[in-house]
């Protein structure tokens, strides 16, 4: 019986040696990396990157980088498959122009609140200046501040429709 430790044995190469039609060797590089019972995980960096160009950079680290290595080759290697031209630069561009059309919306929320607030003010002062003798009134609010608000909003809805128009937002 094997050790739980061990790798698979030579009866079960790895995925790598799977593909590759090739005998897995006690020491292979790939075996602690590409398990036989993930075969598209090699298939795929194997297709971007090539075994042999994998098994150089596999070699060329340190023991306790290699498992990172792997991870972002595998991640790389499916976003090129999924976007054989931008790969994972579109995916990040896809996340950014999201980013910047949440905060344009945040941005838009916080023009709102400011809107309401100035509005409840307003009625506010309306309903004390009833309330008190004209002598002890407070001013009344700028009538230029809720339209400047207004503006801010209409500019904030405009630079959200360009960037919805954009496909790809590059920074």
């Amino acid at each position: 019986m094997k050790e739980a430790g061990n790798r698979q044995g030579s009866s079960s190469p790895c995925a790598a040696c799977k593909l590759l039609r090739r005998r897995c060797a006690a020491d292979c590089v790939f075996a602690p990396y590409f398990p036989a019972d993930d075969p598209h995980k090699f298939a795929s960096v194997h297709k971007v990157f090539g075994a042999s160009n994998v098994n150089k950079m596999l070699q060329d680290l340190p023991l306790h980088q290699r498992g990172d290595a792997v991870s972002s080759m595998v991640y790389e290697a499916n976003a090129r498959v999924r976007d054989p031209v931008y790969g994972c630069v579109g995916a990040i561009s896809s996340l950014q122009q999201q980013v910047a059309q949440l905060q344009t919306q945040v941005a838009l929320a916080q023009a709102e609140i400011v809107c309401l607030r100035m509005q409840q003010a307003a009625s506010f002062n309306t309903l004390i200046d009833s309330k008190t003798p004209a002598s002890t009134a407070s001013p009344p609010l700028a009538s230029s501040l809720p339209d400047w608000v207004q503006q801010h909003k209409t500019l904030m809805v405009k630079n959200t429709e360009e960037l919805s128009s954009n496909d790809v937002l590059w920074s």
